[in-house]
């Protein structure tokens, strides 16, 4: 086919890589990544930035990036034609710089699985200091952290669920969190867009609400009457959260019992954050407070005891104090999320059927609620009445 020919010519090589948007890029720039991807005696002779002539331009007006087109002569002294692609920052789902990454290093694999798609020979990243380092032949990325030591909070938790006492020390450890979500909470989000982003992967994000909707087996008794309800109000929750992006905030993101590693005393450390340095705080509140509500179902069908006095504990402190009293009428579908988890057979197969039972119940309760009230909670968990 003459136009595969002409395309397949035209982009005989095609490098991906992120940068920040307006880079001012040099030809020795280009030339030394061109060098390390495609050999050493590669030579840049000229590069344009694509899309500034007027005879370049047609009815669309936005794209994700600003391509440069590149002539060089490879090893065999053959003069070639290559595009240099960039991702800018923006909306979606560009905000991050991991976000531009992923969209890269997926299209340097899958622009070469097609057939008649444009080639890619590289993937590349751009230091702090400018130099473009290749990235081609990775197929796995790692991260390397430091060590923390401690105990996990979950273990605290479970002990009270197999009737230990409330300690002294119980409380301080939640009076501990509590204080931690109050400051960190208080650093604003100055992107608003970046709200209705995090709104949108809650409710259909594949590791939050629909992705877990989905988890569940096709013969499960929630499937998929109970579920489908869920995910019809948690749609219609959704048209009511995205506009409250005044409430962005710095957030953990997994505010989890299995996250959390106290030491000796009330001191602890995090790990795992997700999902975003930003997002509503009622994503932390909830993912905490929950798990009071959930090993107290384990022990007794109902939120009583220890756990009870955690929980309005944990939710008086965090009112008093972070004065967000707003966080009550959108927290609903953050519960869901994490009650999702809670109630699933894949990740919870041996749950007894109440507690699961019970967990549904909560769910359609406080999304059927246009405020959360944290006295009510056994109200919310009564399956007798839903």
């Amino acid at each position: 086919m003459q136009i595969a020919r002409k395309v397949s010519h035209w982009h005989e090589a095609c490098e991906l890589f992120c940068c920040p948007p307006m880079r001012q890029w040099n030809k020795n720039q280009i030339e030394n990544y061109m060098r390390s991807a495609l050999g050493r005696n590669t030579e840049v002779c000229d590069f344009k930035v694509l899309g500034t002539d007027p005879k370049e331009r047609s009815l669309k007006s936005y794209g994700y990036g600003t391509p440069v087109r590149i002539e060089y002569r490879d090893a065999d002294n053959q003069k070639k034609n290559a595009v240099l692609h960039t991702i800018s920052p923006g909306p979606f789902g560009h905000e991050f710089m991991s976000d531009r990454a992923q969209e890269l290093l997926w299209e340097h694999t899958a622009f070469n699985r097609l057939p008649r798609h444009v080639r890619s020979l590289d993937v590349g990243g751009i230091r702090s200091d400018g130099i473009i380092v290749p990235l081609g032949d990775v197929e796995e990325f790692c991260l390397l952290t430091g060590y923390a030591s401690g105990q996990g909070y979950f273990l605290d938790l479970e002990r009270l669920r197999d009737g230990g006492e409330l300690r002294a020390l119980d409380v301080a450890r939640a009076d501990a969190l509590c204080d931690y979500l109050v400051e960190i909470h208080r650093v604003r989000g100055a992107d608003a867009g970046l709200y209705v982003r995090r709104i949108r992967e809650l409710v259909g994000g594949s590791e939050c609400i629909m992705g877990l909707i989905d988890s569940y087996d096709s013969g499960s008794p929630e499937e998929p009457g109970p579920l489908q309800k869920i995910e019809q109000l948690c749609v219609k929750w959704r048209w009511m959260l995205k506009k409250k992006t005044g409430r962005l905030r710095e957030v953990h993101g997994d505010f989890h019992p299995w996250n959390i590693l106290f030491q000796d005393g009330a001191d602890f450390c995090l790990l795992d954050r997700s999902r975003g340095e930003y997002g509503d705080p009622a994503d932390d509140v909830a993912c905490l407070t929950a798990n009071y509500l959930f090993f107290s179902l384990q022990r007794s069908g109902t939120i009583e005891g220890s756990f009870k006095a955690l929980f309005e504990r944990f939710w008086n402190r965090y009112l008093e104090r972070s004065r967000d009293h707003e966080i009550l009428e959108v927290i609903a579908p953050f519960y869901v999320f994490r009650a999702l988890v809670m109630a699933s057979p894949l990740w919870y197969p041996n749950l007894p059927s109440l507690v699961r039972q019970r967990l549904f119940s909560f769910m359609r309760a406080v999304l059927e609620e246009e405020r959360f009230h944290p006295d009510e909670v056994n109200e919310y968990c009564d399956t007798s009445s839903r």
